[in-house]
């Protein structure tokens, strides 16, 4: 098969990325491992999506299904049941393809917008000690097993991280008749929503132990109990603070690592902080024609804000396909300074600049009040004033082409305002 731009995940990223590419001159295909269209939305049945994008409170399947309705009115192609197993790139690039129907056969691109969204964090990249008995599980995990299968894993459950998925599986789960007995996060603050900690915890009653972390696991073949400990400034536990809980089921919500692992064959460098490929203001990566976007960029907190990327980076596909860009390569890094975890885009290509440039980031730690900065040169270009700042909520601020002083590297930093 050849086409002009594969879109690797046919979640909300890679349905708005063909929708941003789209041109009838075109010839789109969306790859998707599962059986449909729409990715996590399918399995997150609570409202809250689409304020942004759509200005209406919807549902995950209600969101995705805008989208796959603008897919079929667009009748943009999308295979289904189908897994890209690796790629390779020469003149253009070869993406060998995975089908139950099909077997094995390769896709020739000439761009390609990854789009794989992202996966959780699992017991065996963080450090629980104990048995390994039934009941311990992702908390995405259980709300696809509960959501779509109609199986609810446990009646007394406790959380691990206070990531969205946990906090909103929190509430779920006590809606569905199961005890809640409390949410432990490791760090001194929440890593989820303001608005999930207040619906989602405040609202049911149910304890949020920040830093604290568990430390014992009960249980054989099925899990008994846990033990939590408060932790010190360094994370380690503090002796004389342990709390025992009688739980049947422990759910892990203690983070999201972008999909990328298909493309190690393309030898592409990792952001340390995204853990994920590094991209310019076009969300084109170091290898020419190649795009990435949402989750599996950069971890989101809101669907909205991956859609809108989304659109962008098919926009860049479209353009780099159809030769209206012009790929000077030339970049210039952006780093992250002061109270910032990372920024995006990692790079600049002040040649090809034609549109105003959006930088979002995330802070180390929580502010009543800050200040964040790019600076150019030394110099102040554009400031912005942000109340309530945390690290579960993504910031952004918008540059015009004019405004930039140079053709110098960034630093985008935070100060800390006084009330």
């Amino acid at each position: 098969m050849k086409v002009d731009i594969a879109i690797i995940g046919g979640g909300a990223s890679g349905m708005a990325a063909a929708l941003g590419a789209y041109h009838p001159s075109l010839n789109i295909v969306i790859i998707e491992r599962s059986f449909e269209l729409g990715g996590i939305l399918n399995q997150c049945i609570h409202n809250g999506f689409g304020i942004h994008q759509f200005h209406e409170e919807l549902t995950g399947p209600e969101f995705a299904y805008r989208f796959i309705e603008k897919i079929h009115e667009k009748d943009i192609k999308y295979i289904l049941n189908t897994t890209v197993v690796d790629i390779k790139k020469d003149q253009n690039f070869r993406l060998t393809v995975s089908s139950y129907e099909d077997g094995l056969y390769d896709i020739e691109a000439k761009a390609v917008i990854l789009s794989t969204g992202c996966y959780e964090r699992t017991r065996g990249q963080v450090s629980i000690p104990g048995e390994r008995p039934k009941g311990i599980m992702p908390a995405g995990s259980a709300q696809r097993y509960l959501n779509m299968d109609g199986y609810l894993v446990g009646k007394k459950i406790f959380i691990l991280g206070s990531g969205d998925i946990g906090l909103i599986m929190a509430r779920r789960m006590t809606l569905e008749g199961a005890e809640v007995l409390g949410v432990a996060e490791i760090m001194p603050y929440s890593n989820g929503l303001t608005r999930n900690i207040v619906q989602c915890l405040d609202d049911f009653n149910i304890p949020l132990y920040l830093s604290h972390t568990v430390t014992h696991i009960k249980g054989k073949d099925r899990l008994e109990g846990i033990t939590i400990m408060k932790v010190d400034d360094y994370f380690a536990p503090i002796e004389g603070t342990e709390k025992h809980f009688e739980v049947d089921t422990l759910l892990l919500s203690i983070g999201l690592i972008p999909d990328i692992n298909m493309f190690e064959s393309l030898k592409i460098n990792k952001h340390p902080m995204t853990r994920s490929v590094s991209v310019n203001q076009h969300y084109e990566t170091e290898i020419e024609g190649l795009y990435a976007c949402g989750n599996a960029l950069h971890v989101h907190d809101l669907v909205d804000w991956v859609t809108m990327e989304s659109e962008k980076a098919g926009r860049s596909a479209r353009a780099y396909v159809i030769g209206e860009s012009q790929q000077k390569r030339n970049p210039k890094t952006v780093s992250a300074g002061r109270n910032l975890r990372y920024v995006l885009p990692q790079t600049i290509d002040f040649e090809n600049i034609n549109e105003p440039v959006e930088f979002l980031f995330r802070s180390t730690r929580k502010m009543e009040s800050g200040l964040f900065k790019v600076i150019q040169n030394g110099l102040v270009i554009k400031t912005k004033k942000a109340k309530y700042i945390a690290p579960a909520e993504m910031e952004k601020i918008l540059v015009k082409p004019e405004e930039f002083k140079s053709t110098d590297e960034i630093i985008i930093e935070l100060e800390e305002l006084s009330l």
